[in-house]
């Protein structure tokens, strides 16, 4: 009977060590959960480097792997989609640019989401400009040149390519259009990776897109950003003007980056990842990094982020419905 009572009592001592490991790695487990960034454009396109810059550093912020996955396709819709049915438990969120969480909504009927009931926003990192560009082979050094030689050309050398259709870019084609009483044509890609690859085998002659997404080859002069939107000309492009100071007024206010969760993710996994996402973006390199692609980096905390969409969308609503665009 002794050694029975000894049986038990090392059997009750040894599960008791047993759980108590196990209660006390419960953090250390939930910090090597992988962490999934939807990201709703292809590799190889800015919005991807972004995200790669940033899950490098919060790898190490949060202790767990972070992986970056591309879900390409009708500008972000994809991804967005994805993220709506994705487990709320802090495991994925969504880097976005205003295009699918601002402009969709206003654009599409049924985009399969709503961001207001289906998305929660976490954190903003910076704000951005698109430009217009032009191939290595369009004679033209800037859009004025643009303008005259595609009313010298004619037919076929007026087709502009877009990241996406019923976008900021397409609308901007539109006005251009409009303006310059040309036959502007928007030719919309699915995101700007594919599209600068035509612009850089001069497969089609200008094009819209983010300054993250041209910016390195408008520097090693493969292609030439000519005009960019905004309210001032950017940093990392002094010389390249601003569509205002070419007397197209309507695009000063200028797009963001941000994270998005799904609906119901707890406070506490939205305050972890806000707070690493904070240290990240606070780094001198990675302030260099994103700067040097073009971005006014800068951490949005949910609240102020919050007002920032909420304003952007406000704006362009307006700016869709005097263009007469009808959501399809």
């Amino acid at each position: 009977m002794p050694r029975l009572l000894g049986n038990r009592r090392r059997l009750l001592q040894s599960l008791a060590c047993s759980l108590a490991l196990v209660v006390g790695a419960g953090p250390a487990l939930a910090a090597d959960r992988a962490l999934k960034i939807l990201v709703g454009f292809p590799a190889g396109g800015g919005t991807d480097a972004i995200a790669r810059v940033l899950a490098d550093k919060l790898k190490d912020e949060l202790g767990s792997t972070v992986i970056v996955e591309n879900k390409p396709g009708a500008g972000g819709q994809i991804a967005a989609q994805a993220l709506k049915v994705a487990p709320a438990d802090g495991s994925t969120v969504f880097l976005s640019h205003d295009h699918t969480i601002s402009i969709l909504p206003l654009v599409m009927k049924n985009p399969g989401f709503d961001p207001a009931r289906d998305f929660v926003p976490v954190a903003g990192f910076a704000t951005f400009v698109n430009a217009f560009g032009l191939s290595g082979g369009t004679p033209a050094k800037s859009l004025p040149d643009y303008v005259a030689w595609v009313k010298k050309e004619g037919a076929g050398k007026g087709v502009v390519g877009v990241p996406a259709p019923a976008s900021v870019p397409e609308f901007l084609v539109k006005v251009l259009g409009d303006k310059y009483q040309l036959d502007l044509v928007a030719a919309p890609y699915r995101g700007s990776a594919p599209m600068i690859t035509d612009m850089l085998g001069n497969q089609i002659a200008a094009g819209v897109a983010s300054v993250p997404d041209f910016i390195e080859n408008h520097r090693a002069g493969k292609l030439r950003i000519v005009a960019v939107l905004g309210d001032k000309r950017q940093p990392a492009l002094p010389e390249v003007p601003t569509l205002g100071e070419l007397g197209i007024k309507g695009f000063e206010d200028v797009p963001y980056y941000a994270f998005f969760a799904p609906a119901g993710t707890p406070r506490a996994e939205l305050d972890r990842f806000s707070a690493a996402l904070a240290k990240v973006v606070a780094q001198p390199d990675v302030r260099e990094r994103l700067g040097g692609m073009g971005l006014a980096v800068g951490f949005m905390p949910q609240d102020q982020l919050i007002a920032r969409e909420r304003a952007y969308a406000k704006t362009w609503a307006e700016i869709i419905r005097t263009s007469g665009f009808q959501p399809q």
